[in-house]
Parts: structure tokens; sequence; C-alpha cells
């Protein structure tokens, strides 16, 4: 079989296994999907997609780093949430990520309730910062599976421009 085609079926794999990454927090979805978009591209040689599209597309992931904590982040300060629960929100969705989708989803909501409560001993408060919390990470979510079909959209268009 023909390398390229070998490529080929490696990056359609690569993405696959991405996108389900973006909804599977063991796997890493986006660094997945530009690492077959990163093959695909070596599959023709780079004729056709070169270093600038590759560049934007690493740009573009390396967005999507920055997206979940900044979305949570911004969710509980929209909610009224103080300084310190939108930091426990941060980290409750940094620790979230040891304990699987569960920890994803449950963490942010309970870094900020946590952090809220010590700071203001209000339960309302405390509900509402989590709730925001939550939210802002559920935009996050979507904004990462923009990202990802963003990504896909320029490799497709500098494909189509470049054959």
């Amino acid at each position: 079989m023909d390398n390229a085609i070998l490529l080929w079926i490696l990056s359609i794999a690569l993405i696959l296994i991405g996108f389900a990454g973006l909804v599977l927090p063991a796997l890493p979805g986006i660094p997945l999907i530009y690492a077959g978009l990163f093959v695909a591209a070596w599959a023709e040689d780079f004729a056709y997609v070169g270093w600038i599209t590759l560049l934007i597309l690493g740009l573009l992931a390396a967005i999507s780093y920055f997206v979940d904590l900044a979305a949570t982040a911004l969710g509980a300060k929209k909610s009224g949430a103080s300084p310190r629960a939108v930091w426990g929100a941060a980290a409750g969705t940094l620790i979230g990520l040891f304990f699987g989708l569960p920890g994803i989803v449950i963490g942010p909501f309970a870094g900020a309730l946590v952090a809220e409560l010590t700071h203001k001993n209000d339960v309302q408060a405390a509900t509402r910062a989590g709730v925001g919390a939550t939210l802002g990470l559920l935009f996050g979510a979507l904004l990462k599976i923009a990202l990802a079909f963003t990504m896909i959209g320029v490799f497709v268009v500098a494909r189509l421009i470049q054959s």
C-alpha cells in the first residue's frame, strides 16, 4: 500500500479520535485534530497545505487550551461571583480533569461554590457562582467544537485554493 494512503488513513483516524476527545476528557481533542491535519498535509508532501496554514492551525489549537479556563472563569464572574470564586472555578476545572467527565462538569461548580462560601458564607450567592462557572464551562466546550470545525475549514480552504 502506498505511503500516502497510509498517512491519509492515519490522518482520518486522528481527526475522528480528536472529535471524540472534544467530549471525552481522557483524549486531547484539539491536539489530535491538529496532528491529523498535519499528517494530511504530510501525505501530500506539504504541496497543498504549507507551513503558514499549519502555523495558523497551531495557533487555533493553542487558543483552545485557554478557552476552557477562560470561559469557566468568565461564566463565574458574569454571575456575580467574587474573584475568589473565579479562581475556585478555575481550580475546580483543573482538579476535575483528573476525575473524567463527572469531574469536568462538577469541578468548576464545586470550586466556585466552595470558594464563594469561604468568601461570603452566602449559599445563594455561592450557588449562583457555581452555576455561572458550569455554564461558562459548557460555553467553552461549544467554543472548542467551533474551533475544531474552524481548523478543518481552514485546512480544506487552503487545500482547495492550492489545488
